[in-house]
Formats: C-alpha cells, structure tokens, sequence
C-alpha cells in the first residue's frame, strides 16, 4: 500500500475516532502515528479525502441511506479537475443523469461506467464545490 493512501487511511480512522478541529491538530495526530506531513500535504488530503467540516469538527461524507439507495457510495478527488463518484454496481449511470440533470455549474460533465462516475470539473475550487453540491443531491 503507498504510503499517501496509508495516511488517508489513517486520518479518516481519526476523525471518526474523535473530534478534530483544526488541521494543525490533525498533523499533530499523525505525526503521534508515524507520518510526517506538512499542513499543505494535510489541506491537499483533506480535498482529495472530500472531508467536509460539520459543527466545527472535521467529518467523512458518507452517503447516508437515501443517497445509497440511490447508489451513491462515496467522492474522491482525482489531481484538481475530477472527482471519482463511486457507486453500487449498475447505478453508475444512474447517478450520472441525476448529476448532469442538476445542472451544476462546476460541473463540466460526466463519463459514467457500471460502479464509477468520473465528474469533469474546471478547477480545484470548482471540485470542493461540485463534491458539496453532490453530496446534496443524494442526501
């Protein structure tokens, strides 16, 4: 396993393990569990993980039971212009015509497969933005 997703790993079981509220407090944490991390290697998990903060506290979108029974799993980013909607298998394109239908304006456009929708956004601002909204959709 590479050591970036063996982080993400990690900062996803601390943030559901307990409260985390800033990103200096997350680096501190995993600095504790072995990683060394900058706060820009942090922020750029955090984004690439779709973390969102919720009532002060860093949190995992998860898709709750009406977004999966929808088919909608989980969003990651992929560099700074995707972002990966994994899906149920066969509700791919399912969740691609409800996105495209949306008409979201970071949202340049949608290439769904049978679990994987890849989401064409123009920029890492429009891909935070286009992950909120999506995970909007199917709450």
């Amino acid at each position: 396993m590479l050591e970036r997703e063996r982080r993400h790993q990690k900062i996803v079981s601390l943030i559901a393990a307990k409260p985390v509220a800033t990103q200096g407090e997350l680096s501190r944490l995993l600095e504790r569990a072995g990683f060394a991390v900058t706060q820009s290697s942090v922020s750029r998990d955090i984004a690439e993980l779709g973390i969102v903060k919720r009532r002060g506290r860093y949190v995992v979108p998860q898709a709750g039971n009406g977004a999966k029974s929808r088919g909608l799993v989980s969003l990651v980013t992929a560099g700074s212009s995707l972002v990966v909607a994994k899906c149920e298998p066969g509700h791919a394109s399912a969740v691609a015509v409800e996105i495209d239908g949306a008409s979201l304006a970071e949202v340049v456009g949608t290439l769904a497969g049978e679990d994987t929708v890849f989401v064409a956004v123009e920029d890492a601002k429009a891909q935070r933005a286009a992950m909120k909204k999506i995970w909007g959709l199917f709450s």
